[in-house]
């Protein structure tokens, strides 16, 4: 069965770094591009980045631009979220999703997996 477990959330401080990580199982990973999302406190799911199933397209919510990275190695069946220069309203539980096509969207319905998420909170 599909599995999407995150790890790498914490507690991090404003400016600071922290990298995501999404080990995927039981799908052939290379096939079907990889987003992550965020619901902050009180607040809705926000579909924050994605990556095309082969690496070369990468595309990111306004919000985050500039300071996250996503990429995935296809060898290890992973994806990632490299965030940097990190702001208080990042905090939130990250979601990691597969999708059900091999082009990113930003539509949350168009991914059919998702992990049990990782958090993220950034307080000095």
């Amino acid at each position: 069965q599909v599995q999407l477990v995150e790890s790498g959330g914490g507690l991090a401080q404003p400016g600071g770094s922290l990298r995501l990580s999404c080990a995927a199982s039981g799908f052939t990973f290379s096939n079907y591009a990889m987003s992550w999302a965020r619901q902050a406190p009180g607040k809705g799911l926000e579909w924050v980045s994605g990556i095309n199933a082969d690496g070369s397209d990468t595309v990111y919510t306004n919000s985050v631009k500039g300071r996250f990275t996503i990429s995935r190695d296809n060898a290890k069946n992973t994806v990632y979220l490299q965030m940097n220069s990190l702001k208080p309203e990042d905090t939130a539980l990250y979601y990691c999703a597969k999708s059900g096509i091999r082009i990113v969207t930003m539509r949350l319905n168009d991914y059919d997996y998702w992990g049990q998420g990782t958090q993220v909170t950034i307080s000095s």
